[in-house]
């Protein structure tokens, strides 16, 4: 069975991760998201609240998606699940830069680590988490963004 890591911070889950997650599973038998505790990000919402949104973002793809949280180094994490890759999406040349960064920082520690990276679909190329939490803050409607779950969240 092929396995990936697609690190994160799910700060919530948008339907673009979820696209990319179901992408993945026409090159992987098994995406394990993983979601991390970031010195760089700030974790408004706590990891456990993250994961079951994740859980329930993710639902419909049974077993062939495990969700977990880890922190530490994502190479150890990587070894740790029997895998040697990394998934990440692509929104913009932005994107690029920061992960070509996180790649090479990575593969530094670990050269056997290899990652896949997947354009966002077009349709998402917009969407962030930081920015459906800015709208959700605001009072505005962010159920065309994200699960129904994680609209329901937000509004509590």
């Amino acid at each position: 069975v092929s396995s990936v890591v697609y690190p994160g911070s799910f700060n919530p889950i948008t339907h673009g991760h979820t696209n990319i997650v179901e992408r993945a599973l026409n090159l992987f038998d098994h995406v394990v998201v993983a979601i991390g505790t970031s010195v760089d990000k700030d974790p408004t919402t706590y990891l456990a609240d993250r994961m079951e949104l994740c859980r329930e973002a993710l639902a419909h793809l049974d077993d062939q998606v495990s969700v977990e949280g880890f922190n530490g180094l994502l190479v150890d994490y990587v070894r740790s699940k029997n895998t040697r890759f990394v998934l990440r999406g692509l929104r913009t040349l932005t994107d690029y830069d920061y992960e070509f960064q996180m790649l090479s920082m990575n593969q530094s520690l670990d050269q056997d680590i290899e990652y896949v990276l997947l354009p966002t679909a077009h349709k998402w190329s917009f969407l962030s988490s930081s920015r459906v939490r800015e709208i959700a803050a605001l009072g505005g409607d962010i159920s065309n963004f994200v699960h129904p779950a994680i609209v329901d969240y937000y509004k509590e």
